[in-house]
């Protein structure tokens, strides 16, 4: 066994054993996987959402408003534990009913589908906002000259839709980075867990959890660039259309 007390801070963040800096690199790849994962999957959702609120009946709308509001009122870890240990349980006991095999979700599936369910409901009123904020003479002169329904989405709804929506879009990036952290509960091994295992078989607490802080930060200080500059290019875009 290693002996943690008498090592340095470098062969404690040695890549390689008895080093934990690997251990914690791969939660952080783990960690954005599954972020990534759900922020594209809500995404999707989001949009559709947008749309059905409104341009959907008036059932497909409550049908949203009721998605939207109950995702943003419960917490995060609530939603992770329900879909982990109560959504498997009672599929089971409808397959058991039915004859077929127990079924088991994956922490990694379970975070996935949380992070896309919460991405999906923020999403969902930062993108119909963006798109109300689209004067509609635009679409209706659109349709005037015939264009297609596609063809407006294109050339004139996106373009004008993602320089409003993109800073509402870059905070949910930045919260679902850190709504992976939830799925230590579960036992996933994301960046949270590996640097508190790291610490706790190492008793040097401060600097694998500082570590696991500083991971975070220069995810959130590259995503703001990322999406800074994704902004200056649609806002150059729009002033040039």
């Amino acid at each position: 066994m290693a002996d943690y007390r008498n090592m340095s801070i470098g062969e404690l963040l040695s890549l390689t054993p008895p080093g934990w800096g690997g251990a914690l690199l791969d939660g952080l790849v783990l960690s954005l996987q599954v972020a990534a994962s759900g922020y594209l999957i809500g995404l999707v959702i989001g949009m559709a959402g947008a749309a059905g609120k409104i341009s959907g009946g008036p059932v497909t709308r409550d049908l949203l408003s009721g998605y939207t509001t109950v995702i943003r009122a419960v917490p995060e870890l609530v939603l992770i534990l329900l879909v982990y240990f109560a959504a498997p349980d009672a599929l089971n006991h409808l397959a058991s009913a039915v004859g077929l095999g127990p079924l088991e979700i994956s922490p990694f599936v379970a975070g996935v589908a949380v992070i896309a369910l919460v991405q999906g409901a923020y999403a969902t009123e930062v993108i119909r906002g963006a798109i109300n904020a689209i004067p509609k003479g635009m679409h209706e002169a659109a349709l005037a000259h015939g264009m297609a329904p596609f063809t407006i989405l294109r050339r004139i709804t996106l373009p004008l839709l993602l320089p409003g929506a993109l800073p509402g879009l870059s905070n949910l990036w930045l919260i679902a980075t850190k709504d992976t952290a939830l799925l230590a509960v579960v036992g996933f091994t994301e960046l949270t867990l590996a640097s508190r295992q790291a610490a706790g078989s190492t008793r040097h607490y401060l600097l694998f959890l500082g570590a696991a802080g500083v991971l975070y930060l220069i995810v959130s200080l590259a995503s703001n660039l990322l999406f800074k500059t994704l902004e200056r290019r649609m806002d150059k875009g729009a002033h040039h259309g």
